[in-house]
C-alpha cells in the first residue's frame, strides 16, 4: 500500500508511471494534465496527433468528463466480458492529448484492482497507453517493456511482473444516436 501512495503522489506531481493494467503493461499519468500527457508522447516517441485512452473507476467519474452519451454505453460497459474501451463524444475537462479533434475520448471503465486503487487515490482519470515505443509490438509482460521506457518513467509498480497479458482492449465508438462502430476487436 505504501508504494501505491508514493505512486499516486508522483501522478499528482505530474509524473508518468509504468504499471500493469487490466489488459497489457501501460504508461499512465493524470489524464487532466497536458504536460504529463506530452511526457508520455515523448517517452513513446509517439506522434502528438495520436490521442491517449483513459481509465475511470465508475460511471460517476465517466459522467464528469463526458456529460452526454447514449444509454447503450451503460449496458455495454456492464456486460463486457473482456476489457472494453468506448469512444465517447464531447469530452470535457481533460488534457488536449486525450481528446480527439472531433471532441471524442476513449475511456475504459476498469475493474483491475491496481488501476482502481490508483484512480481512487488520484481522484481523476488515469491515462492508459501501451508501454512500447510507437509502432512496436505492445508488451505482454514486464520483461517485454523496453529498457528505454523503464528508464524514462518517474515510477514503476512492481507487481504482476510475470503475468502474461495477450491483448489490448476492444475499442468501439458510439455516437449520441447509439450507432456502434467497432474499431478494434
Amino acid at each position: 500500500m505504501q508504494q501505491k501512495n508514493e505512486i499516486v503522489k508522483k501522478l499528482q506531481e505530474g509524473g508518468v508511471i509504468l504499471y500493469p493494467t487490466d489488459t497489457i503493461w501501460g504508461l499512465g499519468c493524470d489524464a487532466t494534465n497536458e504536460e504529463s500527457c506530452q511526457k508520455i508522447h515523448h517517452i513513446k516517441n509517439r506522434p502528438k496527433s495520436k490521442n491517449l485512452i483513459i481509465l475511470v473507476d465508475s460511471f460517476l467519474m465517466l459522467e464528469r468528463y463526458v456529460p452526454e452519451f447514449s444509454e447503450v454505453c451503460y449496458q455495454l460497459a456492464d456486460l463486457a466480458i473482456k476489457p472494453l474501451t468506448i469512444i465517447y463524444p464531447k469530452a470535457k475537462d481533460l488534457a488536449p492529448s486525450v481528446v480527439a479533434e472531433d471532441g471524442s475520448v476513449g475511456i475504459r471503465l476498469t475493474k483491475d484492482p491496481i488501476c482502481l486503487e490508483l484512480i481512487k487515490g488520484l481522484k481523476k482519470p488515469l491515462v492508459s497507453t501501451s508501454a512500447n515505443l510507437s509502432g512496436e509490438h505492445y508488451p505482454t509482460c514486464f520483461n517485454d517493456v523496453p529498457d528505454e521506457i523503464k528508464n524514462e518513467v518517474d515510477a514503476i509498480i512492481y507487481e504482476r511482473l510475470d503475468e502474461i497479458q495477450v491483448a489490448p482492449s476492444q475499442v468501439i465508438k458510439i455516437g449520441l444516436d447509439g450507432q456502434i462502430k467497432i474499431l478494434r476487436k
